[in-house]
């Protein structure tokens, strides 16, 4: 590390003011900040907040935290394709994983190059520095599509999150929207047909001799799915919990998700506030519609589809939701509610949770506002 450091040290001087690659200094920037801690001290005269951890090292350590999620979801990639073509036990645990990680790879791969490309641009045009949000952002967004979506569409939808939800709002910490869901709703209302369905949660083509490739019109439906035609999924629970389920890559296993959020609230990086409001506000309308004659039990939709995953790490998101106290218990809330309403009553959009995070970014700002009002109402009340 040390040889890194002094290798940085040395070619510095050609990216500052009057070098030669002065051009290029946002993204040695980027790439300096990432490695390092910046040692740089806040000048005299100016009000700062200091803090031992930078946003860097925040977006690292929810990155980790995403990994538990990713790697499962590469296995169960493969795991999903051997199992329709009836070889699952002809292949090995590696031979599975390594099938789902050239499936998923790429995808991770188009993510990082045309976000992180259009972030780079844009700062360079701009003579600002590289923001690092879009490191959490490029992993999310391929794990909550399904494997079948083409990369062309990805690309777009990365370029959309990152240019529309972003950058026009003034980057990191400005935006109103999370981007990672943007990029979901722009695909699902630009090309519905390669966001749900049954002919898209299964990988069908062979790559390098891993993997099997299925018949055409192969189909696999996924549980929420065959809960909006009001068809009992005949999945056992333990898959349900484990993810051995068709879903999106990174969605499906609530265990996986389950570990990011202790790493999450370990370092004390999400909102516990917002996470138990989310399961709070889902379990209680799940509850309500289980009364009334719904097909299965309401902790089912706690483990299904993206429920545990957007309530772990988009809900929380620290930008787009609310940051008052008391505002996080009531836009989790909402937010758990809402998702569920729109699985049971709106059958063309079995998946309500990206929506519900959505709608949810929308009233946050609104949300604070109004506890902030009530609660410089109360201390005036206190002085009279």
């Amino acid at each position: 590390m040390k040889a890194l450091r002094n290798y940085l040290n040395k070619v510095k001087p050609n990216f500052e003011e009057g070098g030669k690659l002065h051009a290029f200094r946002s993204i040695f920037d980027g790439f300096e900040t990432f490695l390092y801690v910046p040692n740089e001290t806040a000048k005299e005269g100016s009000v700062n907040i200091h803090d031992a951890i930078d946003s860097k090292r925040i977006m690292s350590m929810v990155v980790i935290a995403l990994m538990p999620a990713m790697l499962f979801g590469m296995y169960n990639v493969g795991y999903q394709n051997y199992l329709a073509a009836g070889t699952l036990g002809d292949a090995s645990f590696w031979e599975i994983f390594f099938y789902g990680f050239l499936v998923v790879l790429p995808k991770i791969l188009v993510s990082y190059i045309v976000g992180l490309g259009i972030e780079f641009a844009w700062a360079q045009w701009k003579g600002e520095e590289i923001q690092e949000g879009y490191l959490v952002s490029g992993i999310i967004i391929p794990l909550i599509i399904p494997v079948g979506c083409p990369l062309w569409m990805l690309a777009l939808a990365c370029a959309f999150s990152v240019i529309f939800c972003k950058e026009i709002f003034g980057g990191t910490g400005m935006n109103i929207f999370n981007p990672a869901i943007a990029a979901r709703m722009f695909l699902f209302f630009a090309y519905p047909s390669k966001m749900t369905g049954d002919q898209i949660w299964v990988a069908q083509e062979s790559i390098f001799g891993l993997g099997n490739t299925l018949p055409d019109g192969f189909t696999a439906a996924t549980p929420l799915g065959l809960i909006a035609q009001r068809i009992n999924p005949d999945v056992c629970y333990c898959d349900m919990f484990w993810g051995f389920i068709p879903g999106s890559i990174g969605e499906t296993s609530t265990f996986a998700i389950l570990i990011g959020a202790a790493i999450l609230l370990w370092t004390g990086i999400a909102s516990w506030r917002t996470m138990l409001s989310v399961v709070v506000g889902g379990s209680l309308m799940a509850y309500i519609f289980q009364a009334t004659g719904q097909t299965i039990t309401w902790w089912h939709h706690l483990i299904l589809g993206g429920f545990a995953f957007g309530a772990v790490f988009m809900a929380t998101d620290p930008v787009t939701s609310s940051r008052t106290t008391t505002g996080q218990y009531i836009y989790g809330f909402i937010v758990g509610a809402m998702a569920i309403i729109i699985r049971v009553m709106n059958a063309g959009y079995p998946e309500g949770m990206m929506l519900a995070i959505f709608f949810g970014n929308m009233i946050a700002p609104t949300i604070d506002h109004f506890v902030v009002e009530h609660n410089v109402s109360k201390r005036l009340a206190r002085k009279k």
